[in-house]
């Protein structure tokens, strides 16, 4: 199948799910299907807000971000639930794992969207072989449709996938843009709000095309380097590689490596398992956050890749907790063939100030001695500010004496979420 993949660029896949909330709910309750439903806040308040509609609300006028009110006078019979966040995360985290099974190149970017680089999945068929197993997939084992964009960069990935919804594969090639880009209004473009968009005209550009053809100078003087970077969108070029680990609105922590040979000896494994649990607990330390779920990547030495994940009681972020967990779950779903690689990743992070902890007859004690401590902690940073004392892992390392992790720890900086009329770097 590689003669199907480029010899020099990228494949990149934009998932995304339709109408998440709503599918999630009829998946949950089948009753549900086919029947206009909303999910909105303060369901018992006319001036409730819609969150998300099914595709037969939609056929009504019905939209997210309007009024209850206004959407049941457009649809009497228009069914609304509340949200139920926990049974989206864990649909979710359904969906993520399916999607890891294809390319540990895996970036979520929200609950229910991400991209993936599967330029390297040539053994698993064709893009377009990919995309509808991808897609069957979810449809089977979650009973959720979604849509894809198949493309050479994540920018025409994410318009692809647009294109075609519920349960549509799109593929958009660079040679494509001139005829199906161009011609739509500079606001329909991921990246242009309608503040920029109002910016453009002023300028006159109103189209994409106008965009792709727009005087740089003109750009960089009204719109900044964002201005520059929205007309390389609109000729089709975005470099940004897929990142496991970039920091979105859904975020996570991991750490993954190819084995130098193929190893069925459990105690190798482990020594593995716990090397990773290290890099994963600096990390999880640096960005002072804590775990609350915790999943393994097993790759075999046939390339077959499951990802699995557990649930904790007490978010962590210790070395020995994530290797003991780590082992756990690998003792459970290993079959004893040979791993090619192995993964750690935590999931669900929370803030250490904000995570809770619910004590056991086991930890009580423990945590009952560190009381006084915790106190003290308490008081100064009461009066001195959060940042007063910190662990030692919370500090950034000088990558340069961070032997073989340099990489991966530069990814570690948070950047700020973009405004709305921004697209994400």
């Amino acid at each position: 199948m590689k003669e199907m993949y480029p010899k020099n660029g990228r494949v990149i896949l934009h998932v995304d799910m339709n109408s998440f909330y709503a599918s999630v709910e009829m998946a949950y309750d089948p009753t549900l299907k086919g029947k206009p439903l909303a999910i909105a806040g303060n369901v018992e308040e006319r001036r409730g807000i819609i969150v998300t509609c099914s595709y037969e609300a939609r056929k009504f006028g019905v939209k997210t971000t309007m009024p209850l009110w206004e959407a049941k006078k457009l649809c009497p019979q228009l069914i609304v639930k509340k949200p139920n966040f926990e049974r989206y995360r864990a649909a979710s985290i359904g969906m993520f794992e399916i999607l890891r099974q294809y390319t540990s190149l895996v970036e979520p970017v929200s609950i229910d969207e991400g991209y993936m680089d599967i330029t390297e999945s040539f053994e698993l068929g064709t893009p377009i072989e990919i995309a509808e197993s991808i897609q069957n997939r979810i449809l089977k084992q979650l009973d959720l449709p979604c849509s894809i964009g198949i493309a050479p960069n994540k920018f025409l990935a994410k318009t692809a996938s647009d294109m075609k919804k519920p349960l549509g594969i799109t593929i958009l090639r660079k040679r494509d843009i001139p005829a199906a880009l161009w011609p739509l209004q500079a606001n329909e473009m991921h990246g242009v709000g309608k503040k920029t968009a109002e910016k453009l005209k002023t300028i006159g550009i109103h189209t994409i095309g106008d965009l792709a053809k727009a005087n740089e100078l003109q750009l960089k003087s009204l719109l900044g380097i964002n201005g520059i970077r929205l007309k390389e969108r609109a000729n089709g070029f975005d470099k940004r590689p897929v990142d496991p680990e970039a920091i979105e609105e859904f975020k996570s922590i991991g750490n993954s490596t190819t084995l130098p040979r193929d190893i069925s000896n459990q105690q190798e494994l482990f020594h593995v398992l716990e090397s990773l649990a290290e890099t994963v607990s600096i990390r999880l330390k640096r960005k002072n956050v804590l775990a609350a779920v915790l999943g393994i990547t097993i790759r075999f030495k046939d390339r077959k890749t499951i990802t699995r994940s557990k649930k904790l009681a007490n978010p962590i972020h210790h070395k020995d907790d994530i290797a003991q967990i780590a082992k756990q779950l690998f003792l459970k779903h290993w079959n004893g063939e040979p791993i090619r690689l192995l993964g750690i990743t935590g999931y669900d992070l929370v803030e250490v100030d904000q995570a809770y902890k619910q004590l056991d007859l086991f930890s009580y004690e423990k945590d009952a001695k560190k009381e006084p401590l915790l106190h003290t902690l308490s008081s100064l940073r009461e009066k001195f500010g959060k940042h007063i004392i910190e662990s030692a892992g919370s500090h950034k390392v000088d990558p340069k004496h961070d032997i073989g992790t340099a990489t991966s720890f530069n990814k570690d900086f948070l950047r700020s979420l973009p405004h709305q009329d921004e697209e994400p770097e």
